[in-house]
């Protein structure tokens, strides 16, 4: 399975680092594919190496004005335009999606495949990697559009907010097996 995962390229404490590592084992030893954004820095080096240590392959989807911060050993790299091409290819790319912690890039793109998935634009299973409880608030505010009316579908079947990595590939494997 090709799974894109949405993260920050920040160095971050272990109460973050520590639960990537450990899904990116999960991913690597499962016999899947990475598709990130490419970065060699931070929570995405993180994972991208957990990735590859543990028998994954990877496959980064980078964007022109980052290229330089781009992954050289990667099993395939792209070299998007901008970002919005970006998000294109990682989702094209991908079977299933997980979102991890991360900043406005991270929101930016999570929020725009929930989006697209909401339209009927796709029907890849989306996992938010709710580590630390890091996306509680916006669970809390999901779940307020849903009871107010303002998604046209039950939030269960737009997004799974998994606790740790475990659940997370296990919902993703038994989605993608649906399918």
């Amino acid at each position: 399975m090709n799974i894109c995962v949405f993260l920050s390229a920040a160095d971050l404490a272990d109460r973050y680092t520590r639960p990537a590592r450990e899904f990116a084992e999960l991913i690597g030893k499962g016999g899947h594919t990475l598709v990130w954004g490419g970065s060699e820095s931070g929570l995405m080096k993180v994972v991208a190496d957990g990735v590859q240590e543990s028998g994954g392959r990877l496959v980064g989807v980078s964007v022109d004005f980052l290229a330089d911060k781009a992954r050289t050993d990667a099993d395939a790299m792209v070299i998007a335009r901008d970002l919005a091409e970006r998000k294109a290819l990682l989702l094209e790319k991908a079977d299933a999606v997980v979102i991890m912690v991360g900043g406005t890039g991270t929101l930016d793109e999570a929020t725009e495949i929930l989006e697209l998935k909401k339209h009927g634009k796709h029907d890849k299973p989306i996992v938010l990697l709710n580590t630390a409880g890091f996306y509680d608030g916006l669970r809390q505010q999901f779940q307020r559009m849903e009871d107010e009316g303002f998604l046209p579908l039950p939030l269960t079947d737009l997004v799974y907010f998994a606790k740790d990595g475990a659940s997370a590939l296990a919902h993703l494997e038994e989605a993608v097996a649906r399918r």
